[in-house]
């Protein structure tokens, strides 16, 4: 009863906000902010519709919903690899609860919550397949195969599928790429949720998203909205996975009591993680301003960082990961060097297509996925070449000139793929 009547208290307190001036509204990405035009900016015009009522921002969100990327979140790993149970978290799942999170803070605070949800819906469009260690092992093949200093990183990769990668069809079913407004595109590749820090505020300076941004977290986001975001990724994924790794035995009775400790360190009534995940959000609406930033109150702040560390500590680098870290592993690069080995320049899809009777599957997916992103006078005639011209995107592959670009396909094909799809093809390796 007691828990009842404060959650009412914070409703009635939320409504009262409502009515008064909320404290970022004069620093909203809206057309009243002094740089909206820089910030729905696209690098190529999008096509309009006469009786289209959505605003610029509103577009990025269903361009991301509709992409094949996002239908694939659903069958990628969040932290646990467990494609067979319905009840544990997908990186869809993820996407969902940032979303959730984000977009009440947001609203909360007077931002504007069409940024703020297509921001959290493109967030983590570039995460590979298993996760953050799928992440770990990309990395390696880019640095065998394409340059020792290469990393993967996901906010990275997440800009440059939707610059590069992605394609929707627009009126005449023409695939082009999403073209996605400088807001948004700043979010994806700006919202590391691993940097500890609070009182987060927007930079200043447009910079190159491309060029400039060398390693994740490098920038503050150039919107409060990406801000939000950024903050609410890592309230969203330290209370989710605790579910998830009690479901599955991760934690056992001692941690289980440590963890009801942390839970209840500002809060009696704090039973389970939705009840911290909701005490966080408020503290970040009742703390946050523009002169202070994004932020938690020291106390919430302490807590988050704490249960943090126990996700480290008892979740993440636990044992029982070792055996998914070896397999995907396998997985991937077998992937990865099964497909290197038909390099041959401008001739690869007839040197694939060598391979076909063996990984038919494999080879034939690969292919259409070359056939996109290729010069046509490289695609065979037929299915292939008719795909490709029904595609008027960035021909990131050029006509395959060296074996570097070759490679770099493979590294996008792998990452775009879902746990499900590499298993699968890994599978047809080890079927004779």
């Amino acid at each position: 009863m007691k828990y009842i009547r404060k959650a009412l208290k914070n409703y009635r307190r939320c409504l009262m906000t409502n009515k008064a001036d909320k404290p970022f509204s004069e620093v909203a990405a809206t057309p009243e902010n002094a740089n909206w035009e820089r910030l729905t900016a696209r690098s190529s015009a999008l096509y309009n519709r006469a009786d289209d009522v959505r605003s610029p921002f509103a577009r990025d969100y269903t361009r991301i919903l509709h992409s094949t990327a996002y239908r694939r979140l659903k069958n990628k790993t969040q932290v646990f690899y467990n494609i067979d149970n319905d009840h544990i978290c997908t990186r869809m799942e993820h996407v969902a609860h940032v979303e959730s999170v984000s977009s009440t803070i947001a609203s909360n605070l007077g931002l504007n919550t069409e940024l703020t949800k297509a921001i959290a819906m493109g967030h983590d469009l570039g995460h590979a397949p298993f996760g953050h260690h799928g992440e770990t092992i990309l990395t390696k093949l880019c640095q065998n195969y394409i340059s020792k200093d290469m990393k993967f990183w996901h906010e990275k990769n997440g800009l440059y599928f939707v610059d590069k990668v992605e394609l929707l069809a627009d009126n005449y079913n023409d695939y082009k790429n999403l073209d996605l407004t400088y807001a948004v595109r700043d979010g994806i590749i700006s919202h590391c949720g691993e940097v500890d820090e609070n009182g987060t505020k927007p930079r200043t300076e447009f910079i190159s998203l491309e060029e400039d941004f060398k390693e994740a977290g490098q920038y503050a986001p150039i919107t409060w909205e990406g801000c939000v975001v950024k903050l609410s990724d890592k309230i969203a994924y330290v209370g989710r996975d605790i579910e998830d790794a009690i479901q599955l035995g991760f934690i056992d009775d001692e941690a289980k009591h440590t963890l009801k400790k942390m839970a209840q360190a500002n809060d009696i009534n704090a039973i389970n993680t939705t009840v911290i995940m909701h005490n966080l959000i408020i503290d970040v609406c009742q703390n946050s301003s523009p002169e202070k930033g994004i932020c938690l109150s020291d106390k919430f702040l302490s807590q988050l960082n704490t249960i943090k560390k126990f996700n480290y500590d008892k979740i993440y680098n636990n044992e029982r990961f070792d055996a998914f870290k070896k397999y995907s592993e396998l997985v991937l690069s077998q992937i990865f060097e099964t497909l290197y080995k038909l390099y041959d320049g401008k001739h690869s899809f007839e040197s694939l297509d060598t391979a076909k009777r063996y990984y038919p599957l494999l080879i034939s997916s690969f292919e259409k996925w070359l056939a996109k992103y290729c010069v046509t006078d490289i695609v065979p005639a037929g299915e292939l070449r008719s795909e490709a011209l029904n595609c008027e995107n960035i021909k990131i592959y050029g006509s395959l000139e060296t074996n570097l670009i070759y490679a770099q396909a493979i590294i996008d094909f792998i990452a775009g793929m879902t746990d499900r799809f590499a298993v699968k093809l890994f599978n047809e390796l080890i079927s004779y």
